[in-house]
């Protein structure tokens, strides 16, 4: 028997979404050690396969229509070999591309090693993006924000929202509802936002160190109430997630993850859901609900991932069988 929050599920794939902001693209490496370097105290991998997938607003864009629904992702990247592999994984994922490709960056890669299912070493390649480059991609989202229901801001810290407020401010002149994933502890640059989703260590950044739950639940309502955020959604890892409405309204999410592989990524498929959700129609519970689902898949896969709808389903039936 479909259950309601199966039915609520349904609802996703006749939403568009716009996300915006640091895309990236995840290089990984897999192979096997069997022996020290005699150059230094290393090990040598034996590179066997590789896989490449959408980092950052891109892992956002692709959990999005890995539910069937529609998203455009607007993003900078470099006239560059991992530029174009970029969009190229965009386009199989069924993502709607604007990509502003700038000559003389790099795009944001980070390439991981990987042997016996741990990670040895990560590296990452980037440069900021230059003001002409920044300025197209703003002037793209003002004329894309009328063709989508709600707009995601996924900022990693790499440059490309730069000025992120005045793409709030454009979102909201328009009434169209936007969702920050958050970087550092500065939330005045999302003053006027309809929801900031940080982890918890993004939040204590922000609002300083939380001694219990009710300590939390005043210092977000301080967020809240000093950069006009109308929610807030706070992940806690193996204890869930938080959902604080301005004026006093809170909803709590157990984690519902049966075992945890990978937490990358996590936060993209959590602010998808919420996005989805919201554009949708959906009340606050039963988005929370849907999203601690989906993040639950998530973290039982490696790398950055996305739960597919019939993954979801299958979660929803599992996490909530009535």
């Amino acid at each position: 028997m479909t259950s309601r929050l199966e039915k609520q599920l349904g609802k996703l794939p006749q939403c568009k979404i716009l996300v915006a902001g640091d895309a990236m693209l995840d290089r990984y490496w897999f192979g096997r050690v069997e022996r020290i370097s005699p150059e230094a105290p290393v090990p040598v991998v034996g590179v066997e396969r590789s896989d490449e997938r959408l980092g950052g607003a891109g892992n956002v864009a692709c959990n999005v229509t890995s539910l069937g629904a529609s998203c455009t992702l607007l993003a900078l990247t470099g006239d560059d070999e991992a530029g174009r592999h970029l969009a190229e994984i965009a386009g199989r994922a069924g993502i709607a591309r604007e990509l502003v490709a700038e000559r003389g960056a790099q795009t944001t890669l980070k390439l991981r090693v990987i042997s016996q299912n741990q990670q040895l070493l990560r590296a990452d390649f980037e440069t900021p993006p230059g003001a002409g480059a920044l300025a197209e991609a703003h002037a793209k989202f003002a004329e894309l924000l009328d063709a989508h229901q709600v707009a995601v801001l996924s900022d990693y810290g790499k440059g490309c929202l730069s000025g992120i407020e005045k793409l709030i401010a454009q979102a909201r002149a328009k009434n169209i509802p936007v969702l920050v994933d958050p970087k550092g502890g500065d939330f005045s640059r999302y003053r006027g936002a309809t929801m900031v989703t940080p982890n918890l260590k993004e939040f204590e950044e922000a609002a300083g160190a939380v001694a219990d739950d009710a300590d939390m639940r005043r210092k977000a309502e301080e967020l809240m109430r000093r950069h006009e955020l109308e929610k807030l959604l706070v992940t806690l890892s193996e204890r869930g997630m938080v959902l604080f409405a301005r004026g006093g309204g809170e909803l709590r999410g157990e984690a519902r993850a049966r075992e945890v592989y990978d937490v990358s990524g996590a936060g993209d498929s959590v602010i998808a859901v919420m996005a989805l959700a919201l554009a949708a129609g959906l009340e606050d519970a039963d988005a929370l609900a849907i999203a601690n689902s989906a993040a639950g898949v998530v973290v039982s896969k490696l790398g950055t991932a996305a739960a597919d709808a019939g993954e979801l389903a299958a979660a929803l039936r599992r996490d909530h069988p009535q």
